[in-house]
């Protein structure tokens, strides 16, 4: 089975006849046409239905059917059609649940910037939400444009001050590292994922969901020098316009010893993949890594010479 990162599924015409028809009938309308967009992808792409049955099976711990597979896949896709109404118009469509705003605000307000780590659980784009609570504060989250260029652009042709605060992944670590540090030190938000690795990127691998999984050490390499309190974030799909956007503390500030660097990564991935399970456990249709997670299939996961990469926020 395939590592993550690959050519994005949908092309430009295909993604600008979605937005065309989301934005000009409206979100009624397109959520209708997600079923048969659906069943083509439940259809035609093998490999993420394999993936999306492993998964369930881990999660659900019972035998997974076809619907269960197709409901894992039109969830994803509901998410993915929401991002536009997301940044068209940020909530309006939508009515978002906020658990832990009180921790986060307790976050902002010591003055350091704040370090949001998420997973691809869900919809990242809810954040946006936070708009109209912390107008104050500005957001900024690392992405790798180049992942999905198609939609890239079409997303940041909707909403062109979101694209301008994006930092490219792609641009490289040290670039992409001042950008972040940058953003702390004017008391704002940066956000990333940080389940997923690059090819031959440093990992650790931990337990998840009762097997071992690979998990990349970049974001705590980042989040130990950036030296700002981390928050942990997920923007969970309720079904039709509801989501809860959740907040839990994890730490003040990360330090990472160099004389016990290789025990504290493996507490720092550990702590991160458990909580990563703790919400695919509450929620498992929510959970959209369509590839071999665990990499049980192909070489070995754990590349200690490999050099940490900076992780991104990219679509499944």
């Amino acid at each position: 089975m395939s590592h993550w990162k690959q050519r994005e599924g949908g092309g430009w015409f295909a993604i600008w006849l979605i937005r065309t028809i989301a934005l000009r009938l409206g979100r009624g309308v397109a959520r209708v046409l997600l079923y048969p967009i659906a069943l083509y992808f439940f259809l035609r792409r093998a490999d993420e239905r394999l993936a999306s049955r492993t998964y369930l099976a881990r999660v659900l711990n019972r035998p997974v059917t076809n619907y269960d597979v197709f409901r894992h896949i039109h969830m994803f896709a509901a998410t993915l059609l929401d991002r536009l109404f997301f940044l068209a118009h940020g909530e309006r469509d939508f009515a978002v649940d906020v658990e832990g705003l009180q921790e986060l605000d307790r976050c902002i307000d010591a003055g350091k910037g704040v370090l949001l780590i998420g997973s691809h659980q869900g919809s990242f784009e809810a954040l946006r939400a936070l708009g109209a609570r912390r107008p104050d504060v500005p957001l900024r989250v690392v992405l790798d444009k180049q992942k999905t260029p198609a939609l890239t652009a079409v997303l940041e042709a909707l909403a062109p001050d979101v694209g301008a605060a994006v930092i490219d992944a792609s641009r490289g670590g040290a670039s992409v590292a001042l950008a972040m540090a940058e953003g702390a030190a004017q008391g704002g938000m940066v956000a990333l994922l940080a389940d997923r690795g690059h090819r031959n990127e440093a990992t650790r691998r931990v337990p998840f969901l009762g097997r071992p999984a690979p998990f990349p050490v970049g974001p705590w390499h980042l989040a130990s020098a950036l030296k700002i309190p981390v928050v942990l974030c997920m923007g969970i799909y309720l079904g039709g316009n509801r989501y809860r956007l959740i907040f839990e503390a994890f730490s003040d500030g990360i330090d990472v010893p160099r004389a016990e660097r290789a025990a504290a990564l493996d507490g720092l991935v550990a702590r991160y993949a458990a909580r990563v399970e703790h919400y695919a456990r509450l929620y498992p249709f929510n959970w959209f890594n369509f590839y071999d997670f665990w990499q049980e299939t192909g070489p070995a996961a754990d590349e200690p010479a490999a050099a940490a990469r900076v992780p991104s926020h990219s679509d499944a």
